[in-house]
Formats: C-alpha cells, structure tokens, sequence
C-alpha cells in the first residue's frame, strides 16, 4: 500500500479515536515516513524542515485573531445576541423565523471573510460563542451551523477571485497550471479558471442545500451550560448599562470600524501579506479609541490566544506535509492513474480520489496545488482532458479534503466557536458532516465537469 495512504488512514482513525489532532498527525507521519522506507532521523528531519512553512500561516491566523478580537471591542456581536433573545422572549418574532435569519447571517459573515473583511476564520469565535445561548434556545442543530460556516469559508475562494479567491485562483492554481503546462504549449488565462471551477461548486452548493433542508433540520437538544467566553477580554466595558453595544461607540468610532476594515483589505492586497493587514486594522482600532490604548497589549495577547490551537495545527500539518514529499510517494500515487489504461472516466477518478487523499492529510487546498499541478497537468494532458477539464480536475483535487479534514482551517474553525461549552465534538460533529456534505458532491460534480468541459 502506498505510504500516502497509510498516512492518511492512521491519520483519519486516530482522530476518530479522539486522539488530538495534533498528535495524530505526528504519528501519521512517522507511519508513512517509516512505511515508505525513510529512517527515523530522515523522517523527524522532514518534518522539522516543513514546521517552518506553517510558522507563516500560524502567524497570520494569531495576527487576525488579534484583529477579530479588537473588532469584538465594539461590541456588535453581543448586542445581535441580545436582540435575538430578546426577540424569543417577547415572542415577536417566529423562532423558525429567527432560525433562517440566523444561518443567513452566518453564510454572509462567513462570505465576507473571505474578501470584504478578510479576517479568515478568526471571526468565528468572536461571534459564534456569543450566539450559542441562541442556538441552544432555537434547537439549532450546530452540525448545521458548522456546515453553513464551512461552506461560507471555503466556495467563495474557489470561485471568486476577489480577496483569498484572487490568491488560490490566480496566484496558486493559475500559476502552477501555466508553469506545469507550458511544455504542452498550455496557456489558460484568469477569467477561464473560475469558470472551470463553476461546476464543481456547484456541487457544494448541492451539499450545503441537503444539510440545510434535509440533513439537519431537525431540532437538536443542547443544555445551556456557561462558557469560557473566550471574548470576555474584548466586551466593551460598561460600568452599570449592558444594553446595546452600539449605544456606547461614538459617530467617529463607528467611522474606525469601517477605516480598519478597508485598512486591512487594503494591506492585505497591495502588500499580500495577512499579517500586515491585520496590524494596520489593529492600530486603526486603537487610534480610533474603540478600545483603551493602555489595554492594546491585553486585546493582542487574547487574539492570538484565541487562534493558538489552530496556529499548533496548521504548523504540524506543514511538518506532516513535507514528510508526505520527502517520501518520494505521491508521484506514484498520482501515476496509479495509468492502472486503468487509456479511460478518461477512470483516470479522472483516481486522480480526484489521490487529490482527496493528499488534501485530507495536508489539511489545506492552497498548499496542495503546488504538489500536484506538475504532476497532474501532463497526465491530463496525456490522457486527452481539455484545459478547461484540466483546471477543473486540479482545482477540484486540490480542494477536496479541505472540507472534512481534522487539520483543515475550514474544520477546526467552525469547532472553535462551537465547542466552547463542550457540546460539540471536532470529528464527529464538524469533519464528518461536512467531509459527507461537500467531499462526495464536490466529487461528482467535479468528475462530472472534467468529462463534458
């Protein structure tokens, strides 16, 4: 059996044991590693190399947790929690009604993360866990909620090149198609890519409807058990008035709000860096008294804590991912494609099932594509795909995995929030809903899309 997979089955089995995360993912490697012929040393190597590459990402994860953070200073989201039960207490809204408005306003948040506030999954826990009394009043089942949230996080870049889609449509998978397909004489171009990438998500869209209406919507029982407000640190402070939050922001503090938004957006894209776009909304907040200057260090220090777990995670994924290469085996896995001779309709689906595999261990769609598009562009081409089906079977392979991985941002960050009174298990209630919801149909609209493109 291919180290890869192994890897990844000891991976996936750990985590259904409960094993942590992270801890999974360091055996998984030293199985595949081992497996695949390399000694200790070479493996613990590897993975010490590849901790570096995730040590970005965990500091652009804790520097827009910080940023998240300074944003819930406002506090917006706990007034919108307020009113919400408030509405149920005076019964003046239907709770059915509420409930709609509620996965619509997570959709949307979850959206805008991605581009118009690119704060990633930082929000999440800033305005989930304050919600989460609402949910328990409305019966909400939170694998509906974790489904809502991961789709809002993961189709928007996958098919709008504005924010992280421009960097995952144009920057990664663009790029390594060009680079890997320029032997070939292959050019695609920026506004061919989203239009290849339209049918597969399309099939997430599929997914997201069946949880919405037929999965989860069903009541869900949960007890009203008190949280460790992760944001406690970042609730304005009020000395006697816990009403409406926004009665406490002055006209040119809700004018620093929307500034820090644009400042971050703005960084974010000119200098291409999370990290400095967070910093410039954070120092915009602070100037614009939103919250105490003296209490900068304490709102900084609660960001990053809030996204330390995920900051772990995503650096052992790194390391895992960089043992995956060392072994020499993904190359084979992705030539197994051969196995079935000349058919198109085989090929496709091995290689969206090798994507599968890859993704789910790496836990990131945007660090796979660099590892499969020099390998997945000429066989593509080999086996007669157009290019347009070749960005769709790239884009897709890449993707799959991302939704339902235990590493995985999309997965880990619905959990942050949710789990906050410890009624909502990682695997069971986050990777699994959505790795069934949006894996198997992103899978079929992908194959189906790479047949007729």
């Amino acid at each position: 059996m291919n180290a890869i997979v192994i890897s990844i089955l000891v991976m996936v089995g750990l985590s259904l044991a409960r094993v942590p995360v992270v801890a999974a993912l360091i055996v998984a490697a030293l199985s595949g590693g081992l497996y695949s012929g390399l000694s200790v040393h070479e493996v613990l190597d590897a993975f010490n190399d590849g901790i570096g590459d995730g040590a970005g990402i965990a500091l652009s994860y804790a520097s827009l947790g910080a940023f998240a953070v300074a944003l819930a200073r406002s506090g917006i989201t706990e007034g919108v929690a307020r009113r919400f039960i408030s509405a149920l207490d005076g019964e003046r809204t239907r709770p059915e009604t509420l409930k709609v408005l509620l996965i619509l306003a997570l959709l949307a948040a979850a959206v805008c993360s991605q581009n118009l506030v690119p704060v990633h999954i930082a929000f999440i826990p800033i305005v989930v866990i304050p919600l989460l009394p609402v949910f328990n009043r409305l019966k909400l089942d939170r694998r509906l909620v974790a489904c809502v949230i991961t789709f809002g996080i993961t189709a928007p870049y996958m098919l709008l090149p504005v924010g992280f889609g421009a960097i995952f449509l144009n920057d990664i998978l663009l790029a390594n198609i060009n680079s890997a397909g320029e032997a070939a004489g292959l050019e695609i171009t920026a506004g061919q890519v989203p239009l290849a990438m339209a049918l597969p998500i399309s099939g997430m869209l599929v997914g997201l409807l069946v949880a919405v209406f037929v999965t989860y919507r069903g009541p869900r029982r949960y007890e009203d058990r008190a949280v460790a407000h992760q944001a406690d640190a970042a609730a304005p402070e009020s000395g006697t008035d816990q009403g409406d939050a926004r009665a406490r922001l002055k006209p040119w503090q809700w004018g620093a709000l929307v500034v820090s938004i644009a400042a971050t957006l703005t960084v974010q894209l000119w200098l291409d860096s999370m990290v400095l776009g967070a910093l410039a909304g954070f120092v915009v907040l602070s100037l614009g008294g939103v919250f105490r200057w003296r209490e900068q260090d304490g709102v900084f220090t609660e960001g990053m804590r809030l996204m330390a777990t995920i900051g772990f995670i995503m650096i052992t994924a790194a390391g895992f991912a960089s043992v995956m290469q060392a072994t020499g085996e993904i190359d084979a896995l992705v030539q197994s494609a051969h196995t079935f001779g000349s058919s198109q309709a085989l090929a496709a689906l091995i290689m969206l099932l090798v994507g599968l595999f890859i993704t789910m261990g790496i836990g990131s769609s945007f660090s796979t594509i660099p590892i499969i598009a020099s390998l997945y562009v000429p066989l593509a081409l080999s086996f007669g795909f157009s290019p347009m089906a070749t960005v769709a079977l790239v884009g897709t392979a890449a993707a799959l995995g991302d939704a339902g991985s235990p590493a995985s941002d999309s997965t880990l960050g619905p959990t942050s929030g949710l789990a906050a009174d410890g009624q909502h298990d990682h695997i069971r209630d986050s990777v699994i809903p959505t790795f069934v919801h949006y894996n198997l149909p992103l899978m079929a609209f992908g194959w189906i899309a790479a047949m007729i493109l």
